[in-house]
């Protein structure tokens, strides 16, 4: 019997239980928020979906319950402030640190053996303070910012090349903000085939640049965060782990020495298995990729500064 919690009943934990439930990705769903009736009726929602999509995922819906959350096999974290049109994800971080240690806390208190995942942002400084306050092993909690960007850049890939974006690979690395991504484009494919081939620099160049500004771009249209791609991403991240799938995710992990950085959290290619992320693959980057890789890892540590400024670690 599997059992996933998602904490934080926003839109994106919302939009990730859903899938989750939908897909029946584990035999029971716990959704938790602090605002009273919110995951209850989210889920009661849901359910009321069952005999129409044809699921039978046992659904919980709680008010700040951790109790109900307890023996879970993988944690979605996903609480605090969205970010606003204008503000940047950095700017979240006063508010968000106090909420994702208290929400950590509270989970390993009825589930030390869960893995976390970590969606609330600035993710790779909210990952990175998770791991420090805890205590965790590095392959029990990492953060989920590169497979939502990844599927940004392949949807952004398969409409420049009129593809079925089912056939089109591509994968984003680094941190998981709008000037420290970096699309992996010389190493995207079309059915095995380099869209370098295939697209020009200037088609390429456009696809890079949306992707980057992927977020932001939503944000300025909703007027709040986007939530069906990162509530989407998360739940493959956790299928991955429930069903032991082994896939290569793009992930925020601990490095330690991995593509010459250690004492960070930072998106890289990543095995996610049972056991959480798994194994990071260090791929071959070039000469370009590695200077894009250290300036990303540069403005993520000085993300991760303020968290000493604020004392929050």
């Amino acid at each position: 019997m599997s059992k996933v919690t998602v904490v934080g009943a926003g839109n994106v934990g919302a939009t990730c239980a859903n899938v989750i439930a939908t897909r029946e990705i584990a035999d029971e769903l716990v959704l938790l928020d602090i605002k009273e009736g919110v995951s209850e009726g989210k889920m009661l929602d849901i359910y009321q979906t069952a005999t129409l999509l044809d699921f039978d995922t046992k659904l919980v819906g709680v008010t700040n319950d951790y109790a109900a959350t307890a023996n879970s096999d993988v944690v979605v974290i996903t609480s605090g402030m969205p970010r606003k049109p204008g503000m940047t994800r950095e700017e979240l971080i006063g508010v968000n640190a106090g909420i994702v240690a208290n929400v950590v806390s509270s989970v390993l208190q009825y589930s030390p053996k869960a893995i976390i995942l970590i969606v609330s942002n600035p993710m790779d400084t909210m990952t990175y303070l998770a791991l420090k306050k805890s205590g965790l092993p590095k392959n029990q909690i990492f953060g989920m910012g590169g497979n939502l960007d990844s599927s940004r850049f392949k949807c952004y890939l398969a409409k420049a090349l009129g593809a079925n974006s089912n056939e089109v690979e591509g994968m984003v690395i680094g941190g998981h903000g709008d000037t420290t991504m970096i699309p992996l484009w010389l190493k995207a494919t079309y059915k095995g085939i380099p869209v370098a081939d295939l697209l020009s620099k200037e088609e390429i160049d456009k696809v890079v640049a949306d992707t980057m500004v992927g977020g932001a771009t939503l944000t300025k249209l909703l007027g709040t965060s986007a939530w069906y791609a990162p509530g989407a991403a998360a739940a493959y991240v956790v299928e991955s782990i429930i069903r032991d799938q082994k896939k290569v995710i793009a992930s925020c992990v601990a490095l330690d020495g991995e593509y010459g950085q250690s004492d960070i959290c930072i998106g890289v290619p990543t095995v996610i298995g049972k056991n959480g992320a798994e194994k990071v693959l260090e791929i071959k980057l070039t000469d370009e990729e590695k200077a894009l890789f250290a300036k990303s890892a540069e403005a993520v540590r000085k993300t991760n500064s303020v968290l000493k400024e604020i004392k929050a670690l």
